[in-house]
């Protein structure tokens, strides 16, 4: 409960573009012996998911969006050195994403858990072609691809990448997971384009790489879980307005 309201007064400070007054709310919730990881993934993710929700809703404008994005961005940045530190896991894994602003934070944001929790990290961010992509790979032999966020424009080139890293084989026990953007929100597209994992948020990539949930577990529930949507405080507030009428 705390949590949550914690993401609707976090929410509602970021659409007003008050940057004193997130930081607070982060700072509070810190206090309140929340682990950084989890402020990641409890107030800042949900946050990072409802203002692309409300921007393709045309609920926001770009300037509001870039403005609240940016903000989550630079908190984000002020917390990764205060996330924990678990052993090396020896493993590798390389993180590419959309070019646009919310999701290079979407992908900043797994990469940093992925630090966290003991994996040696490669964030490529976007705007990389898929040679570049595809030679970066080659170097690097990580265990997992991850690609975040896509757009209906961009999937054909996603889809490419992935024909051309199985044709190829170059490192077979490589596994490719997608996550975020357009994959968030059509239903088994993960599954049509060749990937071999997809998770809805950076908490289930963690238990995908992990092993912890079966990747058939995921195609088989992921889409039919009904996803909650966080309500802003100004929602609440027109919200109890109409019951008071």
């Amino acid at each position: 409960m705390v949590r949550d309201q914690a993401v609707v007064r976090y929410l509602d400070a970021l659409l007003r573009g008050e940057r004193k007054n997130s930081r607070s709310v982060i700072e509070e919730t810190l206090q309140s012996g929340t682990p950084t990881n989890l402020v990641y993934m409890e107030v800042i993710w949900p946050a990072m998911v409802e203002i692309e929700r409300l921007l393709r809703a045309d609920k926001l404008t770009q300037a509001q969006e870039h403005l609240a994005t940016r903000i989550n961005r630079s908190i984000v940045d002020q917390l990764q050195n205060k996330l924990p530190r678990r052993p090396a896991r020896n493993k590798k894994i390389v993180i590419c994403c959309a070019p646009d602003e919310l999701q290079e934070l979407g992908g900043q944001i797994i990469a940093d858990l992925f630090e966290s929790d003991g994996w040696e990290v490669r964030f490529l961010g976007g705007g990389l072609t898929n040679d570049d992509i595809l030679a970066f790979v080659h170097d690097f032999i990580p265990e997992i691809l991850l690609i975040y966020g896509t757009t209906p424009r961009q999937a054909p080139s996603v889809r490419r990448l992935i024909d051309r890293i199985k044709e190829v084989n170059a490192h077979p026990t490589m596994k490719i997971m997608v996550s975020g953007g357009l994959f968030n929100r059509a239903e088994e597209l993960w599954q049509e384009i060749g990937a071999d994992a997809f998770a809805e948020t950076a908490e289930l990539a963690l238990e995908i790489a992990a092993g912890t949930v079966p990747i058939e577990q995921i195609s088989r529930t992921i889409n039919r879980r009904k996803k909650k949507r966080t309500v802003t405080a100004a929602e609440q507030q027109e919200g109890q307005k109409s019951i008071a009428c």
